[in-house]
């Protein structure tokens, strides 16, 4: 079984994480309405939890492979993109048709959490 590369692409989006914090807190605090801050540090946090998910996912693919943790980190990946990334976008674009985008990235978040659950299950951890 390939290995992914979900502790590279896990760190890469906690780093992405980290500058896009500092811009909404140091460069965005002046242009955007208090709600689309919001909604844009609400992105920042849940990529940052989400990346540290992805660099778990790869720790414990290392310690025991298994295609749950594949299937769990593209799904992770997936919400990533979709759920933070929607939010980015429509909270600088303010196109709020965007909005119905998020749940499917947190749908995606939720089945990446089941299957870490599934896997932790069967390897009684």
């Amino acid at each position: 079984m390939k290995k992914p590369p979900f502790i590279a692409i896990g760190a890469i989006l906690a780093f992405l994480a980290v500058a896009f914090g500092a811009f909404g807190a140091h460069g965005l605090k002046k242009i955007l309405s208090q709600d689309m801050l919001v909604i844009f540090e609400t992105a920042v946090t849940y990529q940052t939890w989400h990346a540290i998910g992805l660099i778990l996912i790869g720790i414990l693919f290392q310690l025991k492979p298994s295609s749950l943790l594949i299937k769990a980190g593209w799904a992770m990946f997936t919400g990533i993109l979709l759920f933070s990334g929607s939010l980015y976008i429509l909270s600088l674009s303010g196109v709020k048709i965007l909005g119905i985008i998020t749940p499917i990235g947190g749908v995606a978040f939720l089945i990446s959490w089941a299957l870490i659950a599934i896997y932790a299950i069967k390897q009684k951890l």
